[in-house]
């Protein structure tokens, strides 16, 4: 079995980690009822409807 010859740094195994901290914006899909901007999987804030029905009502 393979046995590392170094420990591995603090710094190398953090930075590794590290790399994946960044921010990254949300996923955005477009409502096919209202062609407004709206969080996939989630029902349109502007016209209520999801999976092609009107499921909350919006004023």
């Amino acid at each position: 079995m393979a046995v590392p010859k170094k420990k591995t740094s603090k710094a190398k195994s953090r930075s590794r980690r590290a790399s994946n901290w960044v921010l990254r914006p949300p996923a955005r899909s477009v409502c096919p009822q209202c062609r407004q901007a709206k969080l996939p999987h989630v029902v349109c804030p502007n016209c209520g409807w999801y999976k092609g029905r009107q499921a909350v009502e919006v004023d």
